[in-house]
């Protein structure tokens, strides 16, 4: 008999709004929080699995969510122009719990403390389903690109660094 999935605040949110999704637990590594790991340990390809980060930007909104491929890093410049700011960096890891909710390795864009803009890679809609956090550590969403685009408001566009930029 497995183990019952206990479900999050974020699957609670997909299910009072009626997308479907799928629980996959995964064995966490707290020396090893990168999306990479979770690939590995989901046996899933890299470019599915998404990691949700949070920025502050120089004026408003000052603060904005980027979801991207697990395997690349968020482009500043273009997660800034993409929230129509000047400039826009990576909020201090201490700030992450209290702003959201939520703890590095189990941040998502669903269900945050309060609604952020939120962006979300292109290649997102390359896939029938991609997986996010939770919400917590150890816990993957499986669920259609579509239906997380939709039920966060999010713009879809570029948002990472190409290998042959600087």
């Amino acid at each position: 008999m497995t183990a019952k999935i206990e479900k999050t605040n974020a699957a609670r949110l997909l299910d009072r709004a009626g997308i479907d999704y799928r629980l996959v637990p995964y064995q966490v590594d707290e020396s090893n929080l990168a999306a990479d790991h979770v690939a590995e340990q989901l046996g899933e390809d890299i470019n599915r699995v998404f990691k949700t980060l949070v920025l502050e930007a120089d004026r408003d909104p000052r603060h904005f969510v980027c979801v991207i491929p697990g395997n690349c890093e968020v482009d500043l410049k273009k997660a800034a122009k993409a929230a129509a700011v000047k400039k826009a960096d990576l909020i201090p890891m201490k700030e992450l719990l209290p702003l959201t909710g939520y703890i590095r390795g189990g941040c998502t864009a669903i269900g945050m403390k309060k609604r952020f803009p939120v962006f979300i890679h292109t290649s997102a809609l390359d896939f029938d389903t991609i997986f996010v956090s939770a919400g917590v550590r150890g816990l993957q969403l499986e669920l259609s690109p579509r239906d997380l685009i939709n039920y966060v408001s999010a713009t879809v566009t570029d948002i990472t660094r190409n290998d042959n930029e600087q």
